[in-house]
């Protein structure tokens, strides 16, 4: 497990956009897979976005494709979620986690299969 902190959340307005960060500290990244998921009042944890580190490829729930962008800085050891368009639906705290193995298209929607998270940051969406 490696720490990792996340941040960038507010209160924004519907049509805004807000980008979170997921620091990673310790150690350089390898091969991670680096994943974001949130979790709204009363609902369970829901995969949001994936990116398996060293390859670059990224991969997005359907409710949010085309509006959220995943993203990493490999000097910074820092991942990005970049989320445009938001609407009320996407309130919800939002979680960064990591895994040092890149994983299989199974395994990338999966929060158990991820090791370490971050303490969560608030995005709140007004209408």
């Amino acid at each position: 497990q490696v720490p990792l902190v996340d941040s960038g959340g507010g209160l924004v307005q519907a049509g805004g956009s807000l980008r979170l960060s997921c620091e990673v500290s310790g150690r350089a990244f390898t091969s991670y897979t680096m994943g974001w998921f949130r979790q709204a009042p009363g609902k369970e944890r829901e995969f949001v976005a994936a990116l398996r580190w060293s390859i670059g490829s990224t991969y997005y729930a359907t409710s949010v494709k085309g509006r959220f962008t995943i993203s990493s800085d490999n000097a910074k050891n820092t991942g990005y979620l970049q989320m445009n368009s938001l609407k009320p639906e996407d309130t919800a705290l939002y979680y960064c986690a990591a895994r040092d193995f890149v994983a299989s298209d199974d395994n990338l929607s999966n929060s158990k299969w991820y090791h370490s998270w971050g303490q969560g940051t608030q995005v709140t969406v007004s209408s």
